[in-house]
């Protein structure tokens, strides 16, 4: 469910989004095959390749990342024969949360994909803008490295568990007609070693990841105005997440969660058996977005308790998909006592900004 140009772009009808009717459809029974669907799939309107978790320094510092990359086909023709042609855009943001500090630190760039230097390959996961890249290994492993304004990563995340199919088996559901869907999967519990760099300062630091890959041509629901994600690597080596979609008045539309067990059973929940509710907010200084950055998440008998690493984790996107919207690293409770970490994404609670600029 991650990626805010779904809400951007979907929502608002923006110009760079190509017409939908010559994009493949989003269908029940697509049976994902490997490698091939680690690798981008340009018949589809728009993906997404999202990496969130964790870090530690040696001396246990704790700081959240997320390192993103996306491919939206624009209107540009498909088959216009130009090398020139932007027929695809590839969009990346990388972000740290440090509770050292005021405020999110953030980058982000913008390039319509050509000429070996931007793209998004089928076959396995390779993406590259410029010198940022997200590329996985024959062996499995995953490499990154983002040169961000205030600070650089350079990081390779260890899958350690099977992939995690959401929906029905990656036939995931946005919304209550059945063309609101993806096709979405993820990695919980990837093992992260390499280096921070911040102030010409290069320093180690190890972790947990989550990555998300999601594809999709389709709308979500006229009336939706945004959504509550959450994304969590449990200790016990289980994997939540959880999902809302609201609408304009803050109803629910449509919901979903899966829960994998220390043992690896897996069980889903259908939008009547998920609750997310906000626990405490927070008024953005920068936006007078009000968040709701401490959440309660119910599903089925079982209560979560969201807390977030620091308050002020909102990122703003005006100068690549222009939009701003909160996502950072929370810690989890249940019954009283800490069960994990991961991240929280809140989308739809700024009004749509106009595009800040861009680097194409």
């Amino acid at each position: 469910m991650r990626s805010l140009l779904l809400l951007v772009l979907l929502l608002t009808g923006h110009p760079l989004l190509a017409a939908g009717d010559s994009f493949s459809p989003v269908t029940p029974g697509y049976a994902m095959v490997f490698p091939r669907d680690f690798g981008a799939h340009p018949d589809f309107r728009m993906e997404w390749w999202y990496t969130t978790g964790w870090l530690q320094t040696a001396e246990g510092q704790k700081l959240g990342f997320q390192v993103t990359f996306f491919r939206i086909a624009t209107q540009a023709s498909q088959h216009n024969p130009s090398r020139f042609a932007p027929g695809q855009l590839i969009i990346a943001h990388a972000a740290l949360s440090d509770p050292r500090l005021d405020s999110l630190l953030h980058d982000q760039r913008i390039r319509r994909a050509g000429f070996d230097l931007v793209y998004a390959r089928t076959g396995n996961t390779d993406v590259k803008l410029d010198d940022w890249f997200f590329r996985r290994e024959t062996d499995g492993r995953y490499q990154t490295a983002v040169q961000a304004a205030d600070f650089a990563l350079e990081l390779t995340f260890l899958p350690t568990q099977p992939l995690l199919l959401q929906g029905e088996q990656g036939f995931s559901r946005k919304g209550p007609k059945m063309e609101q869907a993806s096709y979405y999967y993820s990695e919980p519990h990837l093992q992260v070693t390499g280096t921070l760099t911040r102030n010409g300062k290069p320093i180690a630091i190890s972790g947990t990841a989550w990555l998300d890959h999601e594809w999709s041509s389709a709308l979500l629901d006229a009336n939706a105005v945004g959504w509550d994600w959450a994304g969590a690597n449990l200790d016990d080596g289980g994997a939540l997440m959880a999902f809302q979609i609201r609408s304009k008045d803050g109803a629910k539309i449509w919901a979903h969660a899966v829960w994998r067990d220390a043992h690896g059973h897996t069980t889903t929940f259908a939008p009547d058996d998920v609750h997310i509710q906000p626990r405490r907010r927070w008024r953005s200084p920068h936006t007078q977005a009000d968040y709701p950055v401490a959440m309660t998440i119910r599903t089925g008998e079982t209560t979560w308790r969201l807390t977030p690493l620091m308050d002020d984790q909102e990122l703003d996107s005006r100068a690549s998909i222009g939009a701003v919207y909160w996502e950072g690293a929370v810690t989890l409770e249940r019954d009283g006592k800490p069960v994990g970490r991961g991240y929280l994404e809140l989308t739809g609670y700024v009004q749509p900004l106009s595009i800040g600029g861009n680097n194409n």
